[in-house]
């Protein structure tokens, strides 16, 4: 074949018109020491805090402590493939975690990789957000006014919790803390009927941080049963992984979270437990070398906890015009996180300052749990700053007095073991506090609607049982509500639609306890 000169220049000519020259430049260092999942990075003179920086063998890390000359990376896989002298290079991007509708159902751990065994996410590179996002601030939001119901009676009566409430939940362990966020997940299949894709169904993130893996198996299987995972994203990170990873899921969770805020869909999110967290974050910023303070806590302990909580919020219907962020208004994140506390100190480090984060707590309490009391709910130190206007009117009518009533019954209760003689009144009292004390008690992963809440709690406040054996309430609330749903439909109907209960819908309610107490009692 003969080659002719003009043919080979002419397509030379069209080859170097047609090269773009495209240069990429790669922050690249070097692995001066590595140990206890920690490695210090010569080199990456630009990196950014927080940024996924890669590790041969397909290890990541990310940077946590900027230095004048070396980078602290904390290993996020097997640390055992990293070695001195590595080359290690920068994403330039922060740590990211995938988001939308694609996680729903699935069990994923800080990084959003499946742990289900489900295959992986079907999500694409716009759906990755870092897991560090600022707050909304106070323009974007506000105020909390929409009832969450948890379908625990105690809670919905008493401690109202609102969307966009930041509520903790506090107590030792042993206590129920996780059985009440589970509760509450079941409870959420009511607002939009458990399907994912009505926009008033709540979506649920339940975050495990240092849990056993045993436990995170059986929420999920326990959400499984009762059909609630279609609307549920579970993180995980379990006691056997990394310490970052147990720090990291929390945010991980909140951002999948706010993707579905910033869409105007309704979440809430529960971190069990925040303890945990803050454990797996000292021995991190330890082993990074950071000056230890307060129970050998380094000193942005509580600045790991605000960033986190801040994110909480319910926001305006204009959040849009103000932030291009948010593609609809009106979403809101709730958030219950968890404290575990030590022989029932809630004046310890991690408590204190979660509490003053939030926006109140219920405080679960060990002896009421272990003398058949449950849920485990101390009246008298829990609390909800939010108060009423995260209730429904009718709850507000009704439970009014119940606080008080239940705090007359605990200090009398005390007095009356003296054995001294009761005067008539505080006899009242006494009989009017067990009979609620009673009411309020439910059973493990049976949420109760609004509607038999306050049927039930009517039935308590207004004074109709007080001559009921005690022994017998728990087949009196059985008997009420299905004779309520069988004969009186009308009256929940009213109280979900109009959110208050009538004279005539109260005068329904006393004939019907009166019925039921007669059927039951002979």
């Amino acid at each position: 074949m003969e080659l002719r000169p003009a043919e080979v220049t002419s397509v030379l000519k069209k080859e170097i018109e047609s090269y773009k020259g495209e240069t990429a430049l790669q922050s690249v260092g070097t692995v001066l020491s590595v140990g206890d999942g920690v490695a210090r990075v010569y080199g990456l003179d630009d990196c950014m805090m927080n940024e996924l920086v890669e590790f041969p063998g397909g290890v990541r890390g990310v940077a946590l402590s900027l230095e004048e000359d070396n980078v602290g990376c904390v290993l996020l896989g097997d640390a055992t493939k990293v070695k001195e002298g590595d080359m290690v290079r920068t994403s330039g991007r922060i740590i990211s975690v995938p988001t939308g509708n694609a996680l729903l159902g699935r069990v994923v751990n800080a990084l959003g990789d499946p742990l289900d065994g489900k295959g992986p996410l079907a999500v694409t590179p716009a759906d990755y957000l870092p897991i560090e996002q600022p707050a909304p601030n106070v323009v974007e939001r506000e105020p909390v006014k929409q009832p969450l119901q948890t379908g625990i009676k105690a809670i919905d009566a008493m401690i109202p919790i609102g969307r966009g409430q930041r509520e903790l939940i506090i107590g030792d362990r042993q206590t129920g803390k996780t059985a009440l966020l589970i509760d509450t997940i079941l409870n959420q299949k009511l607002t939009g009927g458990g399907d994912p894709k009505n926009p008033e169904q709540v979506i649920c993130i339940y975050v495990a941080m240092g849990q056993k893996q045993s436990t995170v198996v059986d929420v999920v299987r326990r959400l499984e049963k009762a059909g609630a995972m279609a609307y549920t994203i579970v993180v995980s990170a379990s006691a056997m992984d990394e310490a970052s990873m147990q720090y990291l899921a929390a945010y991980a969770g909140c951002t999948m979270g706010e993707r579905f805020r910033d869409e105007g869909r309704h979440v809430v999110i529960m971190y069990d437990d925040l303890y945990k967290q803050a454990l797996a974050y000292r021995q991190v910023m330890l082993l990074l070398r950071r000056p230890p303070g307060r129970e050998a806590f380094p000193g942005d302990v509580f600045n790991l906890h605000s960033r986190l909580l801040e994110r909480a919020a319910k926001l305006s219907k204009d959040a849009p015009k103000l932030n291009p962020r948010y593609k609809a208004g009106g979403g809101s994140i709730t958030a219950l996180p968890v404290v575990e506390t030590q022989e029932g100190d809630v004046s310890a480090y991690i408590p204190t300052n979660v509490i003053s984060i939030t926006d109140g707590q219920i405080f679960l309490e060990s002896s009421l749990f272990n003398s058949g009391v449950r849920p485990a709910v101390n009246v008298g130190i829990s609390v909800s700053r939010v108060g009423g206007s995260a209730q429904i009117g009718a709850m507000k009518k009704i439970a009014g007095g119940l606080r008080i009533n239940l705090a007359q019954y605990r200090e009398l209760q005390a007095f009356a073991q003296f054995g001294s003689d009761l005067d008539k009144a505080t006899q009242a009292a006494l009989t009017r506090g067990e009979k609620l004390v009673e009411i309020l008690k439910q059973g493990q992963y049976v949420p109760v609607p609004v509607e038999n809440q306050i049927m039930l709690i009517h039935a308590g406040t207004s004074g109709a049982l007080d001559d009921f054996p005690t022994k017998r309430l728990g087949e009196f609330e059985k008997t009420f509500l299905a004779h309520m749903a069988d004969n009186h439909p009308e009256v929940g109907k009213e109280i979900v639609t109009t959110k208050a209960l009538s004279d005539a819908g109260k005068k329904t309610l006393d004939a019907a306890i009166a019925t039921v107490k007669k059927r039951i009692t002979g």
